[in-house]
């Protein structure tokens, strides 16, 4: 089966800013942030400080993944310049998101030189307080007037709209405000991360949130579903029983196969991040194939 891996990430060096401080790399793949803790962020095989195209073309030629998108946040620092020199080295095997900090005083400048200059065709927006936006600001509204300013942007420019607004319970999971901008941009293609990131209690709440957000131009990517399932491991069930709901609200054209690599490689293998899907026994073979392959093709390459 063709893959494409919906949401990956390069790093020249870990260089993230999070509710903890900066987090710098350790190295053999490990970070610490500023409060000191240390903990392995992605498999030193990778990588000692950063992680390199090259390293996931490896990963990805072993498990069979075709093509990979290559997304940003705070966690592992922003790398426009290294994800785009990525993409123009190896434009058949990757496509880039850029990301920026729309508060900064220069952002159209910033949104010239990203889109303009160097022709990225969707942006990343990582929203958390653990390590987005509102790690180290005040709860920022997803549909007021400074978020707004970006999707309007990107309506002008013909973006694709990234968006990881963390995790239930949280201030920065804002689901009716996404659906009110998803209405507003009706369009502009937006991919939501790690299907709303739910927990392994939160069935209940995400067939809920699912059901606000079933519209033509709204698509989830489910990287670190299995991850965000703890400490359940591999074949993940409860992360197999989110997929069903997922497939009974929004059905599985709205799917894209990711996995969230590097980091979530410190936990498990690319075989389990990629199989538990399939064996899991919810999807047909046709399913299957825009799960894994067709839903990323249409909207990123």
């Amino acid at each position: 089966m063709k893959i494409i891996d919906a949401h990956a990430h390069v790093a020249q060096y870990i260089a993230g800013f999070t509710s903890r401080g900066e987090l710098r790399g350790a190295g053999c793949g490990k970070a610490r942030y500023a409060t000191g803790e240390v903990f392995q962020m992605f498999p030193p095989q990778l990588g000692d400080t950063g992680v390199s195209a090259e390293s996931l073309l490896k990963v990805m030629d072993a498990n069979g993944v075709e093509k990979a998108v290559l997304l940003q946040g705070n966690f592992l620092g922003f790398h426009n310049e290294y994800t785009y020199e990525a993409v123009r080295k190896y434009p058949s095997r990757f496509a880039g998101a850029a990301t920026y900090d729309p508060f900064c005083g220069k952002v159209a400048e910033i949104r010239q030189r990203l889109f303009g200059e160097l022709g990225f065709k969707a942006v990343k927006f990582e929203l958390s307080n653990g390590s987005g936006l509102m790690a180290n600001r005040p709860p920022v509204p997803l549909d007021g007037e400074v978020m707004d300013g970006c999707y309007r942007h990107a309506a002008e420019k013909g973006l694709t709209v990234v968006l990881d607004i963390g995790r239930p319970r949280n201030p920065c999971w804002q689901v009716d405000a996404v659906a009110a901008v998803t209405e507003r941009y009706r369009d502009v293609t937006f991919v939501l991360c790690h299907l709303l990131a739910p927990q392994i209690c939160d069935g209940e709440l995400i067939k809920t949130a699912l059901g606000k957000l079933v519209k033509p131009n709204v698509f989830f990517d489910i990287s670190s579903l299995a991850a965000n399932q703890k400490p359940e491991a591999y074949p993940y069930p409860t992360a197999v029983g989110h997929l069903k709901t997922a497939k009974n609200t929004v059905g599985a054209d709205k799917l894209l196969f990711g996995t969230d690599m590097p980091c979530t490689l410190a936990r498990d293998s690319y075989a389990h991040l990629r199989d538990y899907i399939a064996e899991g026994g919810i999807f047909t073979a046709s399913e299957l194939e825009d799960i894994y392959y067709y839903n990323a093709l249409k909207i990123y390459f």
